[in-house]
């Protein structure tokens, strides 16, 4: 008796997630379907199916280059904006650790230390210089 409640309990705490599971897939459906019944059919024309530019002629090359200074500010925003991400979870839970006498302090200060070391490097070697 008591295996089958617990069997009962474990199965209704997975409901929530069934419904959204159920939830998110329905307006997958929907969405595809209203793009289906309402989006364009069989309508081709070169001048509809074009490129809009804003104004300007679609012509010239797909693939175009880009710098390579694109990418590496691209890729270090992304790299500070997780880096700030990881900080969330201990701001949260800092007033714990606080309570209960554990220091939490020193490492997130060694960790913001790393980063500001990294981002001085960064500056050095130029890495933020657009011009260059």
């Amino acid at each position: 008796m008591l295996a089958r409640n617990l069997v009962t309990m474990s199965s209704a705490a997975y409901l929530p997630f069934v419904y959204q599971i159920v939830l998110a897939s329905g307006i997958a459906v929907a969405i595809i379907g209203a793009s289906h019944f309402f989006g364009q059919r069989a309508r081709t024309n070169t001048i509809q199916d074009s490129a809009y530019e804003c104004g300007i002629d679609g012509g010239g090359l797909a693939r175009s280059r880009f710098p390579v200074k694109f990418y590496l500010i691209a890729l270090l925003f992304l790299l500070f904006d997780i880096e700030v991400i990881f900080l969330l979870p201990w701001a949260f839970i800092y007033r714990e650790f606080l309570a209960d006498g554990i220091a939490i302090l020193l490492p997130i200060l060694g960790f913001l230390g790393l980063l500001t070391l990294g981002l001085f490097y960064e500056i050095k070697k130029g890495a933020l210089d657009w011009e260059r």
